[in-house]
């Protein structure tokens, strides 16, 4: 297998990861007005996400990195595209961040709900960006024969590149409500199981017109073969759910996520950002890659230490694996701020 291809096979194996990863934590996000009836759940549903949240951001940086050393004409031509999308992205991560650290440093009720909304903004906008980000390379845009973007903010806001944000949308927010069920006891529990059910439904029609859309635009035997047990999945995941066995439903939604991504990747490969324009230049992993020094050094490093990270972060996950519920929260505690990122 030729270097090129490995790192196009890394580079969506980084993606899946983020977005099975990241995506429960947007999905906890946004529900956190939704599924929490007051202060005390609004903490515990902070509390499940709280240990791994930063974590899971690390997918993404890795992966952009990873594209900007292994592919740098397609980093070139996709972050300067869609730069205002990426900008967006960047800026409502940041105030997320931002966000769980401070909503807890005051003892005020106004305080904390100023910050709970800029949660959930700053994980709404990633989860719909994303989406439309990845619809469009799948689809293709305008780049002219020197490798250039040469569309708008408005080329991107097709009607495909609006489904690609539903779709991860509506799959991140029943990814979040099972993963809350999963990490809760209680109430809330219960309503966040009941939720994922509903909002699966509506995830699955989309992802089924949109996953149809990509296999027919682009898609060969592999990727229609991949889409296919993506739908099994969830469906599974939905099964589980309404049947009370949250672990077998996340296990579900995570594989359905990581599928989906590695679907698109396979129906694209081998091109990377196919152009819409006459005359264009479509990039593909030969004339979008660095060079082959350059991706043999990647190569051993990437072999020495993603063990390490991916065996930390795992431990992370094994270390913080209990429910949580609000008897975890006495009432007389429950507004204390604490420093750090378990947020209780």
């Amino acid at each position: 297998m030729e270097l090129t291809t490995v790192w196009f096979c890394l580079i969506a194996v980084l993606w899946m990861g983020y977005f099975v990863l990241e995506g429960f934590d947007f999905g906890v996000g946004v529900l956190l007005p939704v599924l929490a009836r007051d202060e005390r759940e609004r903490r515990v549903m902070i509390n499940t996400i709280g240990p791994v949240w930063d974590g899971n951001e690390v997918w993404v940086i890795t992966a952009g990195g990873a594209t900007f050393a292994a592919f740098p004409e397609w980093y070139a031509t996709l972050f300067s595209g869609f730069y205002l999308p990426l900008l967006l992205i960047l800026l409502a991560l940041i105030v997320r961040g931002v966000a769980f650290e401070f909503r807890h440093q005051r003892d005020d009720a106004r305080w904390a709900a100023w910050w709970d909304r800029a949660i959930v903004v700053g994980s709404l906008l990633p989860a719909l960006l994303w989406g439309v980000a990845f619809a469009n390379i799948v689809r293709g845009v305008p780049i002219d024969a020197h490798k250039d973007f040469t569309g708008t903010i408005l080329t991107l806001l097709n009607p495909v590149g609006l489904l690609g944000g539903l779709v991860t949308l509506t799959l991140f927010l029943t990814h979040g409500a099972i993963f809350v069920a999963l990490k809760t006891d209680g109430e809330i529990r219960h309503r966040a199981r009941d939720l994922a059910v509903r909002l699966g439904v509506v995830a699955a029609v989309l992802a089924v017109v949109f996953l149809g859309w990509a296999q027919e635009h682009t898609g060969n035997t592999g990727s229609l073969v991949i889409f296919a047990v993506a739908a099994l999945a969830l469906v599974a995941g939905l099964a589980s759910a309404r049947r009370g066995r949250e672990g077998w439903a996340f296990l579900g939604t995570f594989v359905c996520i990581a599928l989906a991504v590695a679907g698109l990747f396979v129906a694209l490969f081998p091109d990377v950002m196919p152009s819409t324009s006459a005359g264009g230049v479509t990039l593909t992993v030969h004339n979008a890659s660095a060079t082959h020094y350059t991706l043999t050094v990647m190569t051993i490093v990437a072999a020495i230490f993603t063990p390490f990270v991916l065996l930390y972060q795992g431990w992370t996950y094994w270390v913080f694996r209990k429910r949580i519920g609000v008897h975890h929260l006495p009432v007389e505690e429950s507004s204390r701020p604490v420093p750090g990122n378990v947020l209780s």
